[in-house]
């Protein structure tokens, strides 16, 4: 029923959240991030591509967001495991956008970053359907079975997926809680 509906979430109550990116591209959702967080946030991005990561770095200057935003090159999972390894703090939020066959290791590190009651939100996940294919040869159809046989088998996560369909066709994400 129509009342029994939420109405759409106030995201100020992100600000002064610290939040992770895997995979910047040009910077379109970290701007979004960045956003959201606040003045009083951080947004730590990684991109595997240092050209692309300079041309996000610009993005976030002219969107007035990049003095709340690190973007580090160089491949994310390894990134990403070097500040688990230095106890770096734990983000509260981590959005994964990067190449599909190393989800299963960003979700990994992630879980490393991160602290019960943390969001980790994962793109790309559907793939017009083809995730439901157990035969498929595509390594990120692969890498996407993988990430959502690794969730189902850890009892610390608690996750929805939702589909999205536009000019780019049917997908979805999916949203874990760490419990």
């Amino acid at each position: 029923m129509v009342e029994d509906l939420r109405p759409v979430p106030d995201w100020n109550h992100l600000a002064g959240v610290d939040s992770g990116e895997f995979g910047t591209l040009a910077g379109y959702s970290t701007i979004w991030l960045a956003r959201a967080v606040g003045d009083e946030g951080r947004v730590l991005t990684l991109e595997l591509e240092e050209t692309i990561a300079a041309i996000a770095r610009e993005n976030l200057e002219r969107a007035g967001v990049a003095d709340r935003v690190d973007v580090v090159g160089g491949p994310a999972a390894q990134s990403a495991q070097c500040l688990a390894d230095t106890h770096t703090e734990p983000f509260d939020l981590v959005f994964i956008d990067a190449d599909k066959p190393s989800n299963p290791a960003y979700l990994a590190v992630a879980l490393r970053l991160t602290r019960p009651g943390a969001v980790i939100i994962v793109d790309d996940v559907v793939h017009d359907g083809a995730v439901v294919d157990e035969h498929s040869d595509d390594v990120r159809v692969r890498g996407v079975r993988q990430l959502v046989a690794d969730i189902a088998a850890d009892p610390s996560l608690e996750a929805t997926a939702v589909q999205t369909v536009g000019v780019k066709g049917w997908d979805g994400l999916l949203i874990l809680r760490r419990t």
